[in-house]
């Protein structure tokens, strides 16, 4: 092994005496070096991507969700909230009312969800980091806080007393009554827009927040039912521990997801996409590599009497092959180090100088994160050896005779 990799090592970093040979060796190991930096850059710009795309789930969806199962509310005794603050791990938990509303101000009509929450959501998810313009509404006033998107729709003030928000909700049963007078069909509460929040574009349109009390008068509901609990779980606690205690004290029929599992669909698309990125860019490397294998059965065949004195001098078929395998993969290694280092170089670059921007104030995000290099460094390994056992393949027996 150490006689095969001495040669190796001669041949790669010696000249040979055909200038062809040297073009096209160096053509190879820039081609492993473009092809190991690309990938790199892409794997780094799109989990920059991912990141922003998923900061509002960071900053709006809590740790943890209680959900019926089937229907749409569960019981909440206060035996169970006493319960619940004892679950050691638990940081704080609110109390949700959601449910699809219709609303109308000065002739415009959108559909949305209500979402009444307690006065500890704040300390469930991260209330200051969404609110783009005006307070939070002050419980039992009457009073909401709407996405950007609604504003923008019904062309709404903050704190237009002189024209509320008209909130609808179908009364349960209602069928029948609706064909004779539909105003008979609806629960109706005004309200005073009181702050307006901004998370993305879909979510600024879909909900309406309110006080707890505001929603469940608007559904009729009985003070033991609420269509779910969020949580917010103290760092370092163990997720499924806390997942078994809550089991215990909530009947069956309940569903209790995690951040991810509030958002499967949007983290199975950024998989997806993810996935198909990195085949895409790895098609660059594999392209790369080709030039590899063409190199080395250049240098396999320019180095034919080379190879003959090495067999006359006692080395076997099985050894020869070898030294231009390790010549193959030392050069797949090396240019996809070197291609790693400049893809970090790249970057930090753009972290620091943001010379690629999406809009005028915003720079295209790029994360550095250790699992990149590690895909981009196992990828090109196992390429590269792959590339140099087909080109050391070449190396056969008519060659020595």
């Amino acid at each position: 092994m150490n006689f095969s990799l001495y040669i190796a090592k001669r041949y790669l970093f010696s000249k040979s005496s055909n200038n062809a040979i040297n073009i096209i060796t160096a053509i190879a190991a820039i081609g492993v070096v473009v092809g190991a930096m690309s990938l790199f850059i892409v794997l780094s710009g799109f989990s920059g991507l991912k990141d922003f795309s998923l900061q509002f789930t960071n900053e709006f969806d809590s740790d943890l969700k209680i959900l019926p199962e089937s229907g749409k509310t569960i019981p909440f005794s206060e035996v169970q909230k006493a319960q619940l603050q004892k679950i050691e791990g638990i940081q704080n938990f609110s109390e949700i009312i959601e449910e699809r509303v219709f609303l109308h101000y000065k002739g415009k009509n959108h559909i949305a969800y209500i979402k009444g929450v307690d006065s500890r959501y704040g300390k469930v998810t991260q209330l200051d980091s969404i609110m783009y313009f005006g307070e939070w509404f002050v419980p039992h006033e009457h009073q909401v806080v709407v996405g950007l998107s609604t504003i923008a729709k019904l062309s709404m003030g903050v704190n237009d007393y002189s024209n509320l928000l008209e909130i609808y909700v179908p009364k349960p049963g209602t069928g029948q009554l609706s064909a004779l007078d539909p105003s008979d069909a609806f629960t109706k509460e005004n309200a005073v827009v009181s702050g307006v929040y901004q998370i993305n574009e879909d979510l600024d349109a879909k909900y309406v927040f309110s006080d707890l009390d505001f929603a469940r008068n608007l559904l009729s509901l009985d003070s033991t039912k609420i269509s779910s609990v969020e949580i917010k779980l103290l760092p370092g606690t163990s997720e499924e521990k806390v997942r078994r205690e809550i089991g215990e004290i909530f009947p069956k029929n309940i569903l209790i997801k995690n951040r991810i599992q509030q958002n499967d669909a949007l983290y199975k698309m950024l998989n997806a996409e993810n996935l198909a990125v990195y085949l895409i860019a790895t098609l660059v490397v594999i392209i790369a590599l080709f030039n590899v294998i063409g190199s080395i059965i250049m240098i396999v065949l320019d180095k034919r009497k080379n190879i003959k004195t090495l067999y006359n001098m006692g080395a076997s078929l099985k050894e020869i092959r070898r030294i231009f395998f390790l010549q193959g993969t030392l050069m797949s290694l090396l240019g996809g180090l070197l291609g790693i280092f400049l893809g970090i170089l790249a970057v930090l670059a753009q972290l620091k100088f943001e010379f690629v921007s999406i809009t005028s104030t915003l720079p295209y995000p790029v994360q550095l994160k250790l699992i990149n290099i590690v895909i981009v460094f196992a990828t090109i390994s196992v390429l590269g050896v792959l590339a140099s056992k087909i080109a050391s393949s070449r190396v056969r027996e008519k060659l020595l005779v």
